[in-house]
């Protein structure tokens, strides 16, 4: 072990990169949610188009998580996350310039495609970089971080507004955490670099599964939960700003989603070591989130943030847990990233329609909750997808 990673730098330095860069790849969508009301009221947008705000991202989630490995294969992992973080960090910088509508999008379009590489990247390179008794951890700092970050950035997103005089000026004052991403990830970028020149690889291509069942299961899983996520991370606030919220306030239950989310997507992987049978957590999950869901559609009144709440605890255990299935399911390591990539291609580019999607269906009803009330009864496919993905399902070879 100390000479394979004789070239590498300081576990806890790596860390501390790793760390500063997962913190950068949800920032740029969990920002957007609390100061849609601003943006619409300024650029004059309907709620479809501000749907398209959050689904942007998510689309260039699906759609470049395949360039992700084609860079990978030219300059190194590390050097394509370094190039994500960038990205992540111009991107977010030019929504200073939001006011034209143009460059609103095309900033969202660059950051969305840093995001992609990114977060198609990083897991993998926990596995390479750090030793296996340390991977739980660090995959926990992984989520922690990346979770962390959405919650402060929706926080924050309507008192930065305040403070800095435009929403313009809080979307793009994330930009600095890129900044400090892409330094903290310069000595793992160096280092890597080197560990790759004194242990090469043979970097092969591998087609993605579209003819395995299992595969299909959990990428339908991963397609339904996502949507239900993306959907409700742009429509929660906006939802109880309508209703007469204060933003900041908003903002504060967004928030109360997303951190809880930190609570379960670190306890529902632990729990895995101990429950073989994952439908008995997927399922627990899922009864989560449509209790979230349902109670935001039929008593949005009474109790939200017991609802933001639960549902985050739901949310949060089924993104987790979509994790674990694709290594569960994959017979090799690199089974796993061939599944991977097909379900990432899959899921995030049916979730990518999910937030304009709900935006048509609040200009159609004039209300949200039809939004709710769609959420909800989609919820009922992902609790029977649950009870589908049994142990004992063929795995990707």
């Amino acid at each position: 072990m100390t000479a394979r990673r004789h070239h590498l730098p300081p576990l806890w330095l790596m860390a501390l990169g790793l760390v500063a860069v997962a913190v950068n790849l949800r920032t740029a969508i969990a920002s957007v949610p609390p100061v849609v009301a601003s943006i619409g009221a300024d650029l004059d947008l309907s709620n479809t188009a501000l749907g398209a705000l959050t689904t942007l991202p998510v689309l260039c989630m699906g759609a470049f998580a395949p360039l992700a490995q084609r860079v990978a294969a030219r300059i190194g992992a590390a050097g394509a996350i370094e190039l994500s973080v960038v990205c992540v960090a111009v991107g977010v910088a030019l929504r200073f310039g939001g006011g034209h509508v143009w460059l609103l999008y095309a900033a969202t379009f660059v950051a969305g495609v840093g995001i992609a590489i990114g977060g198609t990247l990083l897991p993998g390179l926990v596995k390479e970089l750090f030793p296996p008794e340390r991977a739980g951890l660090v995959t926990g700092l992984y989520m922690l971080a990346m979770m962390g970050g959405a919650g402060a950035s929706s926080a924050l997103s309507v008192p930065l507004e305040g403070w800095l005089g435009s929403w313009q000026a809080s979307l793009g004052s994330w930009s600095l955490l890129g900044l400090l991403g892409a330094l903290a990830w310069l000595p793992v970028w160096r280092g890597h670099t080197r560990h790759r020149a004194a242990n090469p690889v043979v970097v092969t291509s591998a087609r993605l599964p579209w003819t395995h069942l299992t595969a299909w299961l959990v990428a339908a899983y991963l397609a339904v939960q996502s949507i239900e996520f993306y959907s409700s991370l742009a429509w929660l606030a906006p939802t109880y700003a309508g209703r007469g919220w204060d933003p900041t306030h908003a903002g504060y239950l967004l928030s109360a989603f997303t951190a809880a989310q930190l609570v379960s997507g670190l306890l529902a992987p632990a729990l895995t070591d101990r429950v073989h049978d994952r439908r008995v957590l997927l399922v627990s999950a899922s009864v989560l989130g449509l209790l979230g869901q349902a109670g935001l559609w039929l008593a949005p009144g009474t109790l939200p943030w017991v609802w933001a709440v639960v549902l985050g605890l739901g949310q949060g255990a089924a993104f987790a847990l979509g994790l674990v299935l694709m290594v569960d399911y994959a017979a090799t390591p690199a089974a796993s990233a061939r599944l991977a990539g097909m379900a990432f291609l899959f899921s995030y580019g049916l979730a990518s329609l999910g937030p304009a999607t709900m935006g048509a269906v609040r200009d159609a009803t004039g209300g949200f909750d039809g939004v709710w009330m769609s959420l909800t009864l989609l919820m009922f496919a992902q609790l029977a997808l649950s009870f589908v993905l049994r142990p004992g399902l063929r795995k990707v070879d």
